[in-house]
């Protein structure tokens, strides 16, 4: 095992988090914790922002999609157990594109234009020559190259279960399906999921890094998803519980680690059903547009709820003086959570990092 440029300590910090995983004590949170560097770590000259770039996923330049990785991390410092990454992300939503939508630029993100019209003609299928599958792979082997030594790779956001579903045949459509046609419903997020895990076999196999460790939005030692059900909010319990709870609970299996992205007030209703998977790891609680921010108090009866049904909980967090709220509160609990946080500097990411501990 070896330090990297951007984390010199990446040992200590591999340490930290396989304990902190694995049901251990660090002494406080995992936290996560950038700083801004008053001047870049490396010189690395930024190329001219192509005509009509509207977001950094795109795929209209690969060669600037290339300088992005080469400057992504060049100006943070990486605290507590923050880890720099880069990944050749193309969408919240990747494995949609692998799968043949298509993907509409617009500010700041990309969205699947959704293509099953008639759901009796749907084809899921592993395609190697489709033009984002080859995108990712081509510009995930450049950040290889360009991180060996300086920074870990991460996952793209694949996405999956109903979620990539919606994407294909979209929103209301789906809905509909699931009242009108719900074994072909399971039938796809049965080939949705078994295509899900040929590429991601592939991209660990590419970014695992020396101990087999990976990152999907968090470092782990081993295979490390994020997983997720935006779609949820649309259903019900009993739904989400028929569709999703069984894709959810075959997929935690079939990895090491895992998170699941819990967004928005409607799918606090499936909190239950969430607890109730064995090997879901970590619950990433996103409140949504116009919600209090993840570290409120509105929301602590749900994390008690969380850590005392023995799961992990990934939140944000503003203040120290917050910090010292949320350790009131959880008191030992709150080693259970893994704290994502903003530092003015080193010097107070080590502020912070003490009121953690304390």
């Amino acid at each position: 095992m070896s330090g990297i440029l951007y984390r010199e300590d990446m040992d200590e910090v591999r340490k930290r988090m396989t304990t902190w995983w694995n049901g251990g004590d660090i002494g406080r949170p995992a936290m996560q914790i950038t700083a801004p560097r008053p001047k870049p770590l490396e010189e690395i000259k930024a190329m001219p922002e192509p005509e009509g770039w509207v977001t950094n996923y795109s795929t209209r330049n690969f060669d600037y999609r290339v300088n992005l990785s080469a400057r992504q991390c060049i100006n943070t410092y990486y605290l507590g157990e923050a880890v720099p990454t880069v990944s050749p992300d193309l969408a919240p939503n990747c494995l949609a594109l692998y799968l043949g939508c298509n993907g509409v630029e617009s500010p700041g993100t990309v969205w699947c234009e959704p293509f099953i019209d008639n759901p009796m003609e749907a084809r899921f299928e592993y395609d190697p020559d489709n033009f984002y599958w080859d995108f990712s792979l081509r510009l995930g082997r450049e950040q290889l190259n360009l991180g060996k030594g300086k920074f870990l790779m991460a996952f793209p956001d694949l996405i999956e279960g109903l979620d990539t579903l919606a994407a294909m045949r979209g929103t209301q459509k789906l809905l509909i399906d699931l009242i009108e046609r719900p074994e072909w419903v399971h039938k796809c997020l049965r080939q949705i999921t078994d295509l899900y895990f040929h590429y991601y076999d592939i991209l660990y196999d590419m970014f695992r890094d020396e101990v087999g460790g990976s990152i999907f939005w968090a470092w782990a030692p081993g295979r490390m998803a994020k997983f997720q059900c935006d779609f949820s909010a649309m259903i019900s319990p009993s739904m989400f519980g028929e569709f999703m709870v069984p894709v959810l609970t075959e997929m935690c299996e079939r990895v090491s680690y895992c998170m699941y992205h819990w967004d928005g007030p409607g799918a606090i209703g499936h909190h239950d059903y969430l607890l109730s998977i064995p090997k879901l790891t970590m619950l990433q609680w996103t409140p949504g547009a116009g919600q209090e921010p993840t570290h409120h108090k509105i929301w602590w009866a749900m994390y008690h709820k969380t850590v005392e049904a023995g799961k992990k909980l990934m939140i944000g967090c503003d203040t120290t003086e917050t910090l010292k709220l949320l350790k009131k509160e959880f008191g030992q609990g709150l080693k259970q959570f893994l704290i994502g946080m903003g530092a003015r500097s080193p010097e107070h990411a080590a502020e912070i990092l003490k009121v953690a501990s304390e």
